[in-house]
């Protein structure tokens, strides 16, 4: 690789990604490309930390590398992998986990949510996610790392475990930095506004799935939540008007005082209908080049395997030259 800054970046295999997932995080990393190193996963053994169906688990591994591609993460520009076919990561990960205290992990907010959400599966992987996510990270010496807000606290502790394996063995991690879109880094509910958009909503007009047909978004936008005024504004107190300008505004590239003229005078049913047909349209690409992509298995493990190879090479000598700064016989 040239001198360009690294970027990191995974994402688990839901299988398909919401609109939050698309503007907030993977819509930005096909256009990272050109200005940095960038190395991309679908992260199958984060997921594992709650239950998981095997055969569900592995096409939806699939699906979200597929959506990647079509995302455009090019897997000639990028390094593009799937998580557990580099073992580096876990090897990695024992060492970090060694330099991580128990009550920084015990301090991380999405155990504790993870944890209420699924009282009978309180594992030690879930407890030791964040760890792995360092590893996922550290093994590439990555500079940046374009991470939601939820995510902040995850990557702080991973800044804090390299900090301490350097004092402890000497300089070697790099330090990674956040990468936080500055419009549309957090996309929330339909029906809630003032929650994040999940796929696990009960309510499925609240999240819009970027695989949802053209008729499907519009019907899930019309019945967006809003609020008893008529002004398309942008300003405190206005959280579903806010979230429909914020995600208009990412799919058209318009600014909020753009978009405020556009629909002066006009009601809140032509704004959540022009949102609708906007995004429809924008997300279009993308379903054509997945249905495409998922049809060629062949081609996809050509390109998850060719992604694994490079991801091994590259974090096969960072990893091996922690095992030996903390003592272990060279293999």
């Amino acid at each position: 690789m040239d001198d360009k800054k690294l970027i990191f970046s995974g994402i688990q295999p839901t299988g398909t990604f919401t609109l939050g997932n698309y503007i907030g995080a993977v819509r930005n990393w096909g256009a990272l490309q050109d200005q940095y190193n960038c190395i991309y996963c679908v992260v199958d053994m984060h997921a594992i930390t709650v239950k998981q169906e095997p055969a569900k688990l592995r096409q939806n591994t699939l699906n979200s590398y597929a959506l990647l591609m079509a995302c455009g993460v090019d897997p000639q520009k990028s390094i593009l992998f799937i998580q557990s076919h580099a073992p580096t990561h876990a090897e990695l990960n024992w060492i970090l986990g060694c330099n991580t205290q128990f009550g920084e992990l015990s301090r991380m907010t999405q155990f504790k949510d993870k944890s209420q959400k699924h009282p009978d599966d309180i594992n030690a992987g879930l407890f030791t996610y964040p760890t792995l996510m360092a590893a996922d990270i550290l093994a590439y010496n990555a500079d940046l790392v374009p991470v939601g807000v939820d995510q902040k606290q995850h990557l702080e502790l991973a800044r804090n475990i390299a900090q301490r394996f350097n004092q402890r063995y000497g300089e070697f991690f790099t330090l990674p930095e956040p990468y936080i879109p500055e419009v549309g880094a957090k996309i929330m509910s339909l029906q809630e506004p003032t929650k994040k958009m999940s796929k696990s909503d009960d309510n499925p007009n609240a999240c819009i799935l970027i695989l949802d047909d053209k008729d499907t978004i519009i019907r899930k936008f019309k019945r967006a939540v809003t609020d008893s005024e008529a002004e398309i504004c942008y300003r405190e107190g206005k959280d579903g008007i806010n979230n429909l300008m914020t995600i208009y505004s990412c799919v058209t590239g318009k600014d909020f005082k753009a978009i405020e003229s556009e629909f002066a005078g006009k009601g809140y049913g032509d704004f959540k209908l022009a949102v609708g047909e906007a995004v429809a349209d924008h997300l279009e690409p993308v379903r054509t080049e997945f249905a495409r992509l998922s049809g060629d298995k062949a081609y996809l493990k050509e390109c998850y395997t060719e992604g694994a190879q490079k991801a091994l090479r590259y974090s096969g000598r960072i990893v091996s030259k922690a095992f030996h700064k903390v003592g272990f016989v060279d293999r």
